[in-house]
């Protein structure tokens, strides 16, 4: 009787289970996915700011200077331009003492010439290392912590 009952359950459980795997079988008949590719549209948002429209050839003049006796930093720029025709000049003091200025032309397509020229003598100081740090280690906590157990 035992053994009739449970080949009674195996058929029920293979039953159910290709029941299971039955409904989940994929159909070979399905039609293809259509698709229809739309035409993209692009437009270009219009500026929203209201710059004049040029008028006439480039005119400008600008300068600049910074004199920092804290840092040492010393440095200007100046130009002027009307049209094509750009002249500037500009001075930088270098890391070993000299003043070097450039002045510049550009005229139309004949291109960036500068003159350079260096004010002073180079200075190089004898190198004087600076003392090392000697690492010290932290020192110990005053406390004595004491585990406590809850």
């Amino acid at each position: 009787m035992i053994t009739l009952f449970f080949f009674i359950q195996i058929f029920v459980l293979f039953a159910v289970v290709a029941l299971a795997f039955g409904s989940t079988v994929p159909s070979y008949n399905t039609p293809a996915p259509s698709y229809s590719a739309s035409t993209p549209r692009y437009s270009a948002p219009a500026p929203s700011y209201n710059a004049p429209a040029p008028s006439g050839p480039v005119q400008y003049n600008f300068n600049y200077a910074v004199k920092d006796d804290y840092s040492g930093n010393d440095y200007n720029h100046q130009e002027n331009r009307n049209g094509y025709d750009t002249q500037g000049a500009y001075y930088v003091l270098l890391p070993d003492g000299r003043l070097q200025r450039v002045s510049y032309t550009v005229n139309g397509d004949s291109g960036y010439v500068a003159e350079v020229t260096c004010e002073g003598e180079a200075q190089y100081p004898a190198y004087q290392p600076t003392p090392s740090r000697s690492y010290q280690p932290a020192p110990t906590p005053s406390y004595q912590p004491t585990p406590s157990y809850a």
